[in-house]
């Protein structure tokens, strides 16, 4: 029944949001990032009410708002792609573009500001994501890769594919690598959603200056190995709580 509830409101409050948010189109990327991410916020606060699904961040000291970075974050759920609109800056997200032709989720993301790729398209997405990544983060505008490419079981690591590291070496921009284990609580392709509490760890800001794309993609794969069991590992981080 909690995720009966859930479903509903999430329904509801996407079509609010999507139908509303076509209203402002004819204004900047930024005004209409900036109504559309509060359904994020709305999605965070109502799995928690309705479901028990709570989250704690751990180092969220580490953030440098000052300066746009590249988020590297483990995929595991739909949960992440709402929290880290709440926990980093206003920001854009590397996605395959076949989801903008969602009806009402599609137009909503599509208003974000998005990197929207064609997976299938190889070489020319790749260059795709480093222009136009590059473009977002000159702007001030962080980037979101998921470098695994697609949401995995929780404790389980997919491969580190190499764009996000591509860009960041490009664009010689800070890196932060996001750890978490949201599909304990919030499971791939599952309706049902498990009371408890999502640990999140964000690592110290990464200079890549002197980094290979090798270097950096072991330290991506490193970290979310090192947090797999988000649990066992949260006595040797410092807490940081961040329920909205």
């Amino acid at each position: 029944m909690r995720s009966v509830v859930f479903a509903i409101g999430q329904v509801v409050s996407l079509l609010f949001f999507s139908v509303i948010g076509l209203f402002l189109w004819p204004f900047s990327h930024k005004v209409r990032y900036q109504f559309m991410h509060l359904w994020a916020r709305f999605i965070v606060v109502w799995v928690r009410w309705t479901c028990g699904v709570s989250y704690k961040v751990y180092g969220a000291e580490n953030i440098d708002k000052t300066q746009a970075g590249l988020v590297l974050a483990r995929h595991e759920s739909a949960w992440e792609t709402f929290a880290t609109q709440v926990i980093f800056p206003r920001q854009a997200f590397v996605l395959k573009k076949e989801l903008l032709k969602i009806p009402f989720f599609g137009w909503g993301m599509s208003m974000m500001y998005p990197i929207a790729i064609d997976r299938n398209a190889g070489r020319q997405a790749m260059k795709q994501v480093l222009s136009e990544g590059q473009a977002r983060l000159a702007e001030g505008i962080w980037v979101v890769i998921f470098p695994e490419g697609t949401r995995m079981p929780a404790g389980e690591l997919g491969k580190i594919n190499a764009g996000g590291a591509m860009l960041a070496l490009k664009a010689q921009a800070p890196v932060y690598l996001v750890a978490h284990n949201a599909g304990e609580c919030w499971p791939k392709n599952s309706f049902i959603k498990k009371p408890g509490v999502v640990e999140v760890f964000i690592s110290p800001a990464i200079d890549v200056t002197n980094l290979t794309l090798a270097q950096l993609n072991q330290l991506t794969e490193d970290w979310f190995k090192q947090h797999l069991s988000a649990g066992s590992a949260a006595s040797e981080e410092k807490e940081v709580p961040t329920n909205p």
